[in-house]
């Protein structure tokens, strides 16, 4: 009898196992992590060492570490995508006051702290691949712990009707490192009414 609520037990445990593996996508907390500082290490090493990246040569002697919140899981969400039937062209304004045209392609809805909130997502008019989305944002810390002009993700259709918002990838554009470089402004449809404490904060030199 023991033996058997043993195996019970243990048939009942595998199935929570499974679950669990299944809901938090076979990563644990701590790969989860890891994976988040990998690819923050390879921003900073963009742009300590690439040519391309928009520090200057002093800049570069000085930058030794992104600066960044804790990696907060909470900030990891799932999203329901909303399609949008008639997919217009949005002319969205540069830091130095020109234009440039992206397609207002679905939104993004999502709860966190206790709320509901939507977010535009946007594909470059010459994107490939209808998978990929760039969504600039701004949040209560932007222009205080976070750069002023928002912060950017880069996301990837995972699901038939949803997406992952990763918030602790968030980056800070070039204009944020170099005033000569020219970056889209957050549409207002992107502009959070709570601060995303996850991601890139303000660059200070």
């Amino acid at each position: 009898m023991k033996q058997k609520q043993i195996l019970l037990g243990l048939v009942g445990l595998v199935a929570l196992l499974t679950v669990f593996y299944m809901f938090s996508g076979g990563e644990s907390a701590t790969d989860y992590k890891e994976k988040v500082r990998e690819e923050r290490e390879r921003q900073y090493k963009f742009l300590r060492f690439n040519d391309e990246s928009p520090l200057t040569l002093l800049q570069k002697e000085g930058f030794d570490s992104l600066d960044c919140f804790p990696i907060d899981e909470k900030y990891k969400v799932r999203a329901r995508l909303i399609p949008l039937q008639n997919k217009q062209i949005l002319e969205i304004p540069m830091t130095d006051g020109s234009m440039e045209k992206y397609v207002k392609h679905s939104y993004a809805e999502f709860e966190l702290d206790g709320s509901s909130h939507r977010l535009l997502l946007l594909q470059s008019v010459n994107e490939n691949d209808k998978k990929n989305f760039f969504m600039p944002f701004a949040d209560e810390t932007s222009g205080k712990s976070s750069y002023g002009g928002g912060r950017y993700l880069n996301l990837r259709q995972d699901g038939i009707n949803s997406i992952t918002i990763d918030f602790n990838l968030a980056y800070n554009p070039y204009c944020a490192y170099n005033p000569d470089y020219a970056c889209p402004i957050p549409p207002k449809e992107n502009i959070l009414n709570i601060p995303i404490l996850a991601g890139e904060k303000n660059y200070k030199e």
